[in-house]
Order: structure tokens, then C-alpha cells, then sequence
């Protein structure tokens, strides 16, 4: 044992030796000249899926390297550098022994070296003197030789002549090489011609040109650039007030810092790399990687978004997106993140095909996916009339139609594809949402977690979700209920054509059944059923069959169009990136336009191909709203489509036919009725329909419930009945709004001529009209409220409204 210990203190003992004896020959050894600028061999190029090339990340020669004097360079700019990288630069030896003691007492504690302490003379000797393998070693020894360096080089330069060779040789990412470089790269200017701002981004590069690139991740790079300002505060270089304009101060980043097409995909590329091939093979370039897009698709969609935000501009609308999936492989063949990539007013580097936004209703078809699972079928009828539900916290909530309307009883298909509001709440409120956050994440929304973070707005785009995720959830549809993962680097390989990364085969995972994901296409593919909501002609429609879905969130801050043929699944966004209200701008006004667009564009030259129904469905005659089989009495018949064995077997109860004495039009009772009667047909909706039944005008039978005698008849008098709002509706404030732009209809409608019709609010005239269609808007208050309508008949009478009651809260 004592033994050992000798053996030990002699091996230290030697090593403290071998060190120092390393150390003096350092400090004697001729000092070598500063070696030539980088080479710059040929670079890596990402190409598109037919090998065009994308982006080349050489870059134009003129940005890689530029020799500049350090009296050419800004002095803001040379400030900035040393209160970020080397406070104590023209005080220390070319070492910080503060710095030093702080990176090895974290390298200790981490085994390996992690931090930096490195002093700018440090860092250039590294720079200067080290091969790549070596800079990037943690071996104590590398750090030694470079601290050995580092004094020499402080010894036989002087402050200035160290400071001029770091600023002209050290690496600001995308290719360029010292301080001009940069400038030119991010800013297409000379570096003489910098202010504070831009001076302020550029030093802060230094410290990972790749996390605060401001081309790929602009808010990392304008939050690094405030530390760099709060520093040179901390150094006396600028005054609070300087650093403060200068964080606020707006950017005009080089519109073509470099030749690129899809800047966009490009950095989603180069992010994945490192990941697929190693930084070391990325550190050594000559890579070719090819990717997933399609370069004519592109185009196309980056031209059809920039014309619409160009329309909307007027509606306080800047930006967007569009994601272009093929559902059979998972790749992505269009990825256009903002309006103008190189646009800095608009946040144009910010990519919002992977941004987190609310997706308003068009999540809807997931949510009646996970209905579909659970045994709901297309025809099963969900109500539409005004609701009160209950959270899982306890708390009411009031969902409303985008246009402040009820429907009625109506069955799913017409529900889904009309997108009603009120309906997509009661059923999740019956399937719970544990159930459909389970679907929703193995059709590839993740960005939607814990389910318990969600309450029934959740139906309605209460949860964040991708542009990119939600394309591919929706190309799981067109895969017939197949996983689809986004794919975006197909294969990648090195200078010598050795394959170095291959996409491995889309993973064929089953996540929705077959027969659920044809009834989604088919609901989503119904034009009939869309009709109600959007009209028998919106721009929904293509010339070919196509499943889709819009979205508008709250306050109309985000809007979105998805859809999908067997072919293509594309996914638009219509927005601003700083989450700023549009002005009245709905998925079908902003974002579908620019679907419609893409879509027939993407498939002019592909055959027609509807959506071919798999094995397990059946077609049967149902009656409508009911969803039950057709009787006699029946009213309204559809050809519904139902997986196997969930097909109605009941016969229809909603249409049933009453014998009516025709002297008091009452219905005929066991009894008998003095005199005829007649055969008539009458509705008998559930009892929470009835009130809506009632305004709507629906034939209900004179029995009870159904007879007015029994129940209210609010909102129904003489023939004259309030339209909007329905009763009981809730509103809010908008905080985003203007005062005048939140406004509500008021309507009624008449059953028989009238010479007028007068509108009241809370009892103040709001609207006269002498034609259909009587309507009038009121802008919208806080409190409770009530309206009611005069009529001035034929006969020169007046006929009143019933009163109807809606409440507007506050914001």
C-alpha cells in the first residue's frame, strides 16, 4: 500500500514536471505568424427533392471574409465585443485569472470543459493556432497550451493589433468570417456604417452564431443583443437611456444576405442536421442534402400567401403560413413561414409553421374523430341551441355560433362541416377530453400535453397547436387513419457520395380506424352539408372532391384553412406574428383563399381521385334530424354512411303525425272531436330545443310540452319574433378591438307583411326598417340586456316582440 502511494506522488510528481517543462517550451518557442484566412472549400448544399439547389451555405465570396483596419471598424461595435467577451481586455496579460478560476472550478465540478473564461487574446490564439478536432477538445492540456499562447501573443502584439486580427478572423455564423463579413451578411452594409443596435446583434453572435442566428431565431438573437446593451451599460461604454433606444430600435436585417430559396424549411433543415449526420461531419462540410421540397410548390404557395396578406393589408393583416404535406410519405413539400422572410417589420424570419397558435375550429375534426371512436356516428343528432356547460373547475361556460345563430337539432355531418360551435362543445362535454387529447396527440398534436390543463373550449381551439402538426394530422385523414411524421431531409451525403443519412420508411402506425378516418373525409368532403354555414359556393369548393375545415380565433387573431385529398394535405395560417388582432378576418376570408390557391395549383396535372370508401361501410336511409330510421312521416331523408354495425336500427321519433279536430285545431284525444279532423304531421324535438323550436317556427304539436300554452314563448309574439341574438346568448369585449368595430346584429322577422319594423335595445331605438331584411347593428355594452321588435301591420296595428334576454361581459 505505501508502495503504491510512492508510485503515485512520483507519477504526480512527474506530471507537475512534464507540465511545466511543456508550459517553458511554449514560452520559449518561436511565436508562428498568424496563418492565412480559412479556405473555403466547396460548401454544403441542400437541394430540393429533384436536386435544386435551396441554399449553398458558402455563400457569396464577399461574405466570407474581408480584411478590415481596426480604425475602420465602429467603435460601438469594438465596445460592445470587449463588454461581452473580455471586460478586462486592456488591462490583463492576455489571460483572466478571475475568469480562469471560474471555468475550471465549473469544469471540475463537470469533469470536462464546459465553460469559457477565455479572454479575447485567448480566443484568437485558439482561433489562430488550434485545428478544428482541437478547439474542440476538453482536454486540461489543450487549455494550457492556449493560455501559453495567449501571453505570448499579449506580449509581442500590442491591445489594438490583437483586438484588429480577432475582429477580422473570428466566426459570426452563416458563413462569415470577421466583422465586415458579418455586416454585410446581416445588414448589406459596410461595418464602418453600424450604429449601436446593430452593433449590439453582432457582438452578441460571437457566442453561438447558430443559437442567435437572426435569420432562424430572431427573438433569441434580439434577447441576446439586450444583454450585450445591459453590459455595455454595466461598462460605461453607453448610458441606460442609449441601450434602451437602441433595444427598441427597429432592424433592416440584408433582404439577400444570401442566395436562398425556402429560408424558411432551409433553417428547419439545418437545425435537424447535427442530429442526423454528427457536428463533426457538419464541421467538415462538402455535404449535399436532399430534401423533401418541391421548389415549384414552393413558389407557388410562398406567391398565393404573399398575394392575400398583400389584399388584407387594410384588415391589419402581415404575415402567414402554409405547410404542404403528401400524405403516402410524410414529406414535406412546401413550408412557407411568413409573408417575407427577410422582412423585419413583420417579424418575417419567425417561422409560424412551427409556432404555437390557437387553431380555432379547424381542430373540430379531430374532435369529432375521437366522437366517431367512441360510437357516435354522421348522423347522430348534437343540439344547437344556447347552452350553459360546466367545466371540470366548476365555472359556466356559454359557447356561441360565429354568427350569434342556433340550428336547432341537426345531425353531426352538418354540425362538423357547418362548423357549429355550440354542438363541438356538448360533445366533448359527453366524450370527455381525456379522450380526445389522446387522439388528438397520436394523430400528431403534441404540443396539446396534460389533458387537465383543458376545459371544453378546447373544442373550439382552446390549445396550441403547429401549423406543420396540424397538416399532418390532417394528412393522417387522407392516409386512410395512418400515422403521418413530417419528414424534411430525405437523404445526405458526403463529398465522396458516401451516404452518410437516409430517411428511414414512413412508420405505417394505425392511430385513427380506417372506417373513422373515411367518415371525417367524407363529412369534411360534403359540399351539402357545408352549405349552412358557408354557403353552396365558397371558396371551399375545388374542382375536385377536397376534405376541409376552416378556424377563427377569439378576437380574430389567428385564421386557418386545412384540407386534404387523397394527394395532398395543405394547412394555411393567416395571422400576425406578434399575435395582434386582424380586423374581421375569418379562416374563409384570410386563410382559404390561399388553400384554394395552393391545392389546385399543387394537383392541375394529377388525375381526379375521390375518397374511396374501405371495407366495413354501409349506406343506410336515415331521417334527418333524428338520425333514426325513416318512417311515413318522415319530412327529410338522407343516404347516410356508417361503419359497419353502427347503423341505426330504431325508427324515427322526431316526425310524427297527430289527428287534428278542425273546429278547434286541437289534437284530437280519445274521446273523439265534434265534427272532422285531418292527418298533420308535427316535430317533437327533446325538451331543450323546444324554446328554439318555438322562435325558429318549427311546426310543433298542441300538446305538451310542445303546446305554447305550456311553455315560454320569449322571443315569439303575433307573428313577430327576434332572429339575433338568441336568447340567452353571452357576449365578451374584445381588449384588441376597437369600440366601434364590436357590434351585434339585431333582427327579427315577421310571419306575415308589414309596413315596418323598429328594433329596441334596453328600450332606446336602435334600427328602423321598411324591407326584409329587418336588421339593425348596436354596438355592444357591458351588463345585461334586453331587445325586443314593433311591427306596424298591413292593418296599421302595432305588434310587439317578446323580450329577448343576452348579457355582455367584460373582457
Amino acid at each position: 500500500m505505501a508502495r503504491a502511494r510512492r508510485i503515485a506522488r512520483r507519477c504526480f510528481a512527474g506530471a507537475i514536471v512534464a507540465v511545466a517543462a511543456g508550459y517553458l517550451a511554449l514560452q520559449c518557442a518561436p511565436l508562428p505568424a498568424p496563418p492565412d484566412p480559412p479556405p473555403f472549400s466547396e460548401s454544403t448544399k441542400i437541394l430540393d427533392q429533384r436536386g435544386r439547389l435551396l441554399y449553398d451555405a458558402a455563400g457569396p465570396s464577399d461574405a466570407r471574409y474581408t480584411q478590415l483596419p481596426l480604425d475602420q471598424m465602429p467603435e460601438r461595435l469594438r465596445q460592445a465585443v470587449i463588454a461581452t467577451e473580455d471586460a478586462s481586455f486592456y488591462d490583463n496579460p492576455g489571460v483572466s485569472l478571475r475568469g480562469m478560476v471560474r471555468a475550471a472550478v465549473t469544469d471540475m465540478r463537470h469533469g470536462e470543459i464546459r465553460s469559457g473564461g477565455s479572454t479575447i487574446t485567448q480566443q484568437l490564439a485558439r482561433n489562430l493556432y488550434f485545428e478544428p478536432e482541437e478547439r474542440a477538445s476538453s482536454n486540461p492540456l489543450r487549455k494550457l497550451r492556449e493560455t501559453a499562447l495567449a501571453l505570448r501573443l499579449d506580449r509581442s502584439r500590442s491591445k489594438d493589433e490583437i483586438l484588429e486580427l480577432y475582429l477580422n478572423r473570428v466566426y459570426f455564423g452563416n458563413l462569415a468570417y470577421g466583422v465586415e463579413a458579418a455586416s454585410r451578411t446581416y445588414f448589406g452594409k459596410r461595418a464602418r456604417d453600424l450604429d449601436l443596435a446593430e452593433s449590439a446583434l453582432i457582438a452578441g453572435l460571437l457566442q453561438s452564431p447558430s443559437a442567435y442566428d437572426p435569420f432562424a431565431h430572431p427573438e433569441a438573437a434580439r434577447a441576446r443583443q439586450a444583454t450585450v446593451l445591459g453590459r455595455m451599460v454595466d461598462e460605461g461604454y453607453v448610458s441606460r437611456e442609449e441601450a434602451d433606444a437602441a433595444r427598441v430600435e427597429t432592424l433592416a436585417f440584408n433582404r439577400t444576405p444570401f442566395p436562398i430559396e425556402a429560408p424558411h424549411f432551409v433553417a428547419w433543415v439545418r437545425d435537424q442536421l447535427p442530429g442526423l449526420v454528427g457536428e463533426e461531419a457538419l464541421a467538415r462540410g462538402d455535404l449535399r442534402v436532399t430534401t423533401s421540397l418541391d421548389l415549384d410548390l414552393q413558389r407557388t404557395a410562398q406567391q398565393a400567401l404573399e398575394r392575400q396578406v398583400a389584399r388584407l393589408k387594410e384588415h391589419n393583416v402581415s404575415s402567414g403560413a402554409v405547410v404542404a404535406i403528401d400524405p403516402a410519405t410524410g414529406h414535406v413539400l412546401a413550408m412557407a413561414g411568413s409573408a417575407d422572410y427577410f422582412d423585419e417589420s413583420i417579424d418575417g424570419a419567425y417561422n409560424a409553421a412551427l409556432a404555437e397558435r390557437q387553431p380555432g375550429s379547424s381542430i373540430k375534426p379531430v374532435i369529432y374523430a375521437a366522437a366517431l371512436e367512441a360510437g357516435y356516428t354522421p348522423s347522430t343528432p348534437v343540439l344547437d341551441v344556447p347552452t350553459a356547460l360546466q367545466t371540470a373547475r366548476g365555472e359556466a361556460y356559454s359557447p356561441n355560433n360565429y354568427d350569434y345563430t342556433f340550428h336547432g337539432m341537426v345531425p353531426l355531418r352538418e354540425a362538423l362541416a357547418s362548423s357549429y360551435n355550440v354542438p363541438a362543445a356538448r360533445t366533448l362535454a359527453s366524450i370527455g377530453i381525456d379522450r380526445a387529447v389522446t387522439l388528438a396527440r397520436r394523430v400528431g398534436l403534441t404540443t396539446l400535453r396534460d389533458p387537465a390543463r383543458y376545459d371544453l373550449s378546447l373544442a373550439l381551439g382552446g390549445g396550441e397547436v403547429r401549423l406543420l402538426d396540424l397538416t399532418a394530422a390532417y394528412a393522417t385523414f387522407a392516409a386512410e387513419g395512418m400515422s403521418v411524421a413530417p419528414v424534411a431531409v430525405i437523404r445526405v451525403e458526403d463529398a465522396g457520395g458516401r451516404v452518410l443519412y437516409e430517411a428511414p420508411p414512413q412508420p405505417r402506425e394505425r392511430v385513427v380506424s380506417e372506417q373513422t378516418a373515411y367518415l371525417i373525409s367524407d363529412i369534411l368532403s360534403d359540399n351539402e352539408a357545408r352549405a349552412p354555414g358557408f354557403g353552396a359556393d365558397s371558396v371551399l369548393r375545388l374542382s375536385r372532391p377536397a376534405a376541409v375545415k376552416t378556424g377563427t380565433t377569439t378576437d380574430f387573431r389567428d385564421n386557418w384553412t386545412a384540407g386534404y385529398t387523397p394527394d395532398l394535405a395543405v394547412g394555411v395560417w393567416v395571422g400576425n406574428a406578434d399575435n395582434s388582432a386582424m380586423r374581421e378576418v375569418s379562416g374563409v376570408d384570410g386563410a382559404a383563399p390561399v388553400w384554394r390557391d395552393v391545392m389546385e395549383a399543387a394537383l392541375a396535372s394529377r388525375a381526379v381521385r375521390g375518397f374511396a370508401a374501405p371495407g366495413g361501410i354501409e349506406r343506410v336511409s336515415v331521417c334527418v334530424p333524428s338520425g333514426l330510421l325513416p318512417t311515413a312521416a318522415c319530412q327529410r331523408r338522407r343516404l347516410e354512411v356508417f361503419a359497419a354495425g353502427t347503423a341505426p336500427t330504431a325508427e324515427d321519433d322526431y316526425y310524427r303525425p297527430l289527428l287534428i279536430c278542425d273546429a278547434t285545431g286541437d289534437a284530437v284525444a280519445s274521446a273523439g272531436c265534434r265534427g272532422d279532423s285531418h292527418e298533420r304531421v308535427f316535430a317533437f324535438p327533446p325538451a331543450e330545443a323546444i324554446p328554439w323550436a318555438r322562435a325558429a317556427g318549427v311546426a310543433l304539436a298542441p300538446v305538451p310540452p310542445y303546446a305554447a300554452a305550456y311553455g315560454s314563448t320569449a322571443g315569439d309574439a303575433g307573428g313577430l319574433r327576434i332572429v339575433s341574438p338568441a336568447e340567452g346568448v353571452v357576449l365578451r369585449i374584445s381588449r384588441d378591438l376597437r369600440a366601434e368595430e364590436q357590434l351585434l346584429r339585431i333582427e327579427a322577422q315577421p310571419d306575415a307583411a308589414v309596413r315596418s319594423i323598429e328594433l329596441y335595445v334596453d328600450g332606446a331605438l336602435v334600427g328602423r326598417a321598411a324591407a326584409p331584411p329587418y336588421r339593425a347593428t348596436w354596438r355592444i355594452a357591458e351588463g345585461k340586456h334586453e331587445v325586443r321588435a314593433r311591427a306596424v301591420g298591413a292593418d296599421g296595428r302595432d305588434v310587439w316582440s317578446e323580450v329577448t334576454r343576452f348579457s355582455v361581459w367584460p373582457p
